[in-house]
């Protein structure tokens, strides 16, 4: 997702499927907190996240499905209000971080020294998860 080719990230969630998601939800888990702080760290307006939250379901097939409470609540959660995300349910949150993911992503719209940070970043975080 991160270098929007999207047939490898289609064929990586197939062979994920395949594996059972076996440390699959670790690395979604790191990108989406690296990914939001990095959006939101310096915003201490809650309203921000709430029109980023209503922009990106509105955008994306299926958004509209996506909770805003729940979506708004993960994204708070990465922040460090962790209590918001204790009464989402695990395939919920999976589901939304893995679209909030691909929003934060191409609004980043990284060069490609940024986006090889980016991921460097996330393999060490989730590493220290699995």
């Amino acid at each position: 997702m991160a270098r929007r080719d999207w047939g490898t990230a289609d064929r990586l969630i197939l062979e994920l499927d395949k594996l059972g998601w076996q440390g699959g939800p670790q690395v979604i888990g790191a990108a989406f907190a690296i990914a939001v702080n990095r959006r939101f760290e310096s915003v201490s307006d809650a309203r921000a996240i709430t029109r980023f939250v209503a922009e990106t379901r509105s955008q994306y097939e299926g958004g509209s499905q996506l909770s805003a409470l729940e979506t708004e609540g993960l994204i708070r959660a990465a922040l460090g209000e962790v209590e918001l995300a204790d009464t989402i349910k695990p395939d919920t949150a999976l589901t939304i971080q893995i679209t909030i993911i691909g929003a934060l992503l191409q609004d980043a719209n990284f060069t490609d020294p940024q986006l090889e940070e980016f991921i460097a970043e996330v393999e060490q975080a989730a590493a220290r998860f699995m």
